[in-house]
């Protein structure tokens, strides 16, 4: 579903605490733990292969990452899906979350 820049904004402003870098006040890792792993099953279905994954990564505000290998997308160029602890927030890269400056140098 997308939202509108003033809902974002909205959302993006009631999670942020100073006093809770890491996680959300109300942080369910069970609920988080399931839906993370709906994703993967997913993401396996869709690019009708295995997907990597890693989960809880230690002094991060992330989840956990999900890569979808080069060979399994249309540009031969690996998907990574950050997924948050904040909600449902994630972000899709290409091929390594931070490595490129635009999306038309990560094609």
């Amino acid at each position: 579903m997308a939202m509108s820049r003033a809902e974002l904004l909205a959302l993006l402003r009631e999670l942020d605490d100073p006093e809770r870098l890491e996680r959300p006040l109300h942080h369910d890792p069970a609920a988080t733990g399931l839906a993370f792993g709906g994703l993967v099953r997913r993401l396996e279905a869709d690019f009708g292969v295995p997907c990597e994954s890693e989960r809880d990564t230690g002094d991060s505000s992330e989840y956990g990452r999900v890569r979808g290998p080069a060979d399994a997308t249309v540009c031969g160029t690996r998907i990574v899906v950050c997924v948050s602890k904040f909600g449902s927030l994630a972000e899709v890269c290409a091929d390594d979350p931070g490595a490129f400056l635009s999306t038309d140098e990560a094609r």
